[in-house]
């Protein structure tokens, strides 16, 4: 029912920024939570940021709280994931998801984008 590609991915230095985004197919994705989740090898997949579909609340996990920020333009169906003062330890494959109300478990989540690699060089 949703497609979500992400993008903006690539290799950046410790202290760098990244700006990801998501790209959603469907007239009704504005209804749909969003959420970026990340995983890194060998780690289980962790919760990142998560928005509501109707006013915009946000969440983040302890991890990211402070240095990351979601948004999104539903009149774009577009969700975003600035990431500022990044670690070596952000360093994971991001994923956009969706669901129909919105968690802080990745396993919640329906629909997924294919990932896109995020290295950070220490």
């Amino acid at each position: 029912q949703v497609q979500l590609v992400e993008s903006g991915g690539g290799l950046v230095q410790a202290g760098d920024s990244l700006r990801l985004s998501c790209a959603a197919s469907g007239r009704t994705f504005s209804r749909y939570a969003a959420a970026w989740c990340r995983q890194a090898p060998g780690k289980e997949r962790e919760f990142v940021a998560a928005i509501t579909s109707r006013d915009g609340r946000t969440y983040y996990g302890d991890s990211v709280k402070g240095r990351f920020s979601i948004s999104r333009d539903n009149a774009k169906n577009t969700v975003y994931l600035q990431m500022n003062f990044l670690r070596s330890e952000d360093t994971a494959v991001y994923y956009c998801a969706a669901a129909d109300f919105i968690s802080l478990r990745p396993s919640a989540y329906d629909y997924w984008g294919q990932g896109t690699q995020v290295t950070v060089s220490s």
